[in-house]
């Protein structure tokens, strides 16, 4: 049986491979996204848009109407995950069509977790034996494999 274990976070992510839970990890690639580690004001242009009330505040003088910013969810960033998360996909499916994994265990930080569900497609899901929702890009390869779950090594039986 051939696990790969998915390490990742928004701005980078390591592959390996594993066997048998006694065998040490085996670095298969890296994917990494520099856009990601910029801040929203480096990654836009100009400042949020301004609405301005239609009346002035009773007894306040004319022309002093209150004004304020408009934000969005629509974050720079939270855009950029989301594109890594799908890019991570795509790299997932293609090993997966290439029979490179039998079961894969995905390891990220919770939000960065939901937005891998999201992006994978059907056929990946299926072979998701386990999930860790920690934060482990940068650890060692010893720390990953400390944090595998017995479940992804554990055999199923098959259906005769």
């Amino acid at each position: 049986m051939r696990i790969r274990i998915l390490v990742a976070d928004e701005s980078e992510a390591s592959f390996y491979d594993v066997r048998h839970k006694t065998d040490a990890l085996t670095f298969s690639a890296r994917l990494s996204d520099p856009i990601a580690r910029l801040h929203d004001r480096d990654l836009k242009s100009d400042r949020p848009g301004r609405a301005f009330d239609h009346a002035p505040a009773p007894g306040g003088r004319r022309g002093a109407t209150p004004h304020h910013g408009i934000g969005s969810d629509r974050r720079p960033r939270k855009h950029e995950a989301v594109v890594f998360a799908q890019k991570i996909a795509d790299v997932l499916e293609h090993a997966r069509r290439d029979e490179e994994f039998d079961r894969l265990v995905l390891m990220a930080p919770p939000v960065f977790l939901g937005l891998l569900r999201k992006a994978l497609p059907e056929s990946v899901r299926a072979s998701v034996a386990a999930e860790v929702a920690k934060d482990l890009v940068r650890q060692s390869p010893a720390a990953v494999q400390a944090h595998l779950p017995d479940d992804a090594f554990r055999v199923t039986p098959s259906a005769s």
